[in-house]
């Protein structure tokens, strides 16, 4: 059986128009010509390329005595058992109507800020560098703030649906979604994680928009909430020397300081020049750059592949959030506005995060713990990356149901 037949699972289908809505309710597969599969392969090629740089980035982790106890294909197998756990996911959550998932949008939203809650609870959340953001399960540990980047991206979606009628009153649209995600964003703050907390609060602010907030109110929204992340800024020591380190990370004060990894990322960049110096060649992920196989994969991708693999890189995320996006748009047309939302969501989440990474590796954005979607380490991320991708692949599969009954 191909690879494409088991993510699809589906059967021939032909429904006359009367049975459209309820083929729609059900877990119903489609066929390989409904599923969309050039999405499916830039997804499982982008996890591919993911999985061979993880294992080349940190191969070489365990000659450092603080991994020592760990074998060198440690995080290769890691990470190949969370695709695999993640994948099954997505099958699973492929199967779930859009109907469900906008039924339990506000149920997810709430569990999602228990666990954020809960993470904060000295023994139950797990401490990384002074972050305390995981919780531990046995052979993985989860990290609430993937789960709410998804639960938001629902929320959000279904709230607009549902205040339709008052988009245009900012105390009665808008106020109360502003507070969701206030709420959220002081849990993540108190981790710490403004990585995440901006990555929700893109997402939160796309959807309002695209759901069609008077353009007046969503632009004091963004005013207000760059004003809160500036003075985020402002008011921790931390952030600033983040910020001093990115203009100046050479300097004497920062290059072994807050700007080691930035410019330990340039000199690896630099090292690849056009077409890198091959696979498992690269230097700096020798104890160098830190973090190699999380947030600066993409900087080991140019020391090994050069330019010409960047250009790969981004171009596959570039085409996938566009693609995402026209599903959204395509959902949209056929009056179906909550499916709409959430695709183009997800679009947003994928294409932000992505632009961020990629931007702090290649130095220009200050550094901030993101990994690079569908392909850094992490079980958390991938597992909710794959879901939400599954979701938007349901929401196509919904909408070619919808339009070949719409032709009988």
């Amino acid at each position: 059986m191909s690879f494409s037949a088991v993510i699809a699972g589906l059967n021939p289908f032909g429904q006359r128009q009367g049975r459209v809505d309820s083929d729609l309710r059900t877990a119903a597969p489609a066929r390989i010509q409904q599923f969309d599969q050039a999405l499916v392969w830039v997804t499982v090629a982008l996890l591919a390329f993911g999985l061979i740089m993880v294992y080349s980035a940190s191969v070489a982790l365990p000659d450092n005595p603080k991994f020592a106890r760990y074998s060198h294909s440690h995080f290769l197998t890691r990470h190949a058992l969370f695709v695999v756990i993640s994948f099954i996911a997505a099958v699973l959550a492929f199967q779930v109507p859009v109907a469900t998932w906008e039924k339990v949008a506000p149920w997810l939203f709430i569990a999602s800020l228990m666990l954020l809650i809960v993470v904060l609870i000295p023994h139950i959340g797990k401490g990384v560098n002074g972050a305390r953001r995981w919780i531990g399960f046995g052979f993985m540990s989860f990290q609430p703030s993937e789960l709410a980047k998804f639960a938001v991206l629902l929320y959000a979606a279904d709230y607009m649906v549902r205040k339709m009628e008052v988009k245009e009153r900012f105390f009665r649209a808008v106020l109360p979604m502003a507070a969701a995600v206030a709420i959220v964003g002081m849990l993540l703050l108190a981790e710490p994680d403004m990585g995440a907390f901006m990555v929700i609060a893109v997402i939160a602010m796309g959807i309002l928009f695209l759901g069609g907030v008077n353009a007046r109110m969503f632009f004091l929204i963004a005013a207000v909430i760059t004003f809160a992340f500036m003075l985020m800024i402002a008011l921790s020591d931390w952030r600033r020397e983040r910020i001093f380190a990115y203009l100046d990370p050479w300097s004497e004060k920062h290059a072994l300081g807050k700007g080691y990894q930035l410019s330990h990322s340039l000199i690896a960049i630099g090292r690849g020049e056009v077409f890198g110096v091959g696979l498992g060649g690269s230097v700096e992920k020798l104890h160098w750059l830190p973090e190699a196989h999380t947030d600066f994969l993409l900087a080991v991708i140019g020391e090994e592949f050069g330019l010409v693999g960047v250009v790969v890189v981004i171009a596959a995320f570039l085409w996938m959030t566009r693609r995402i996006m026209h599903i959204g748009r395509q959902s949209i047309a056929l009056d179906r506005v909550f499916a709409g939302l959430v695709a183009q969501g997800v679009g947003i989440w994928i294409g932000f995060q992505a632009f961020i990474n990629m931007g702090v590796n290649l130095g220009a954005l200050p550094t901030k713990g993101l990994t690079l979607p569908l392909m850094s380490y992490g079980g958390s991320a991938i597992l909710m990356n794959l879901i939400a991708i599954a979701v938007v692949l349901r929401i196509d599969y919904e909408n070619k149901v919808m339009m070949r009954g719409g032709r009988r």
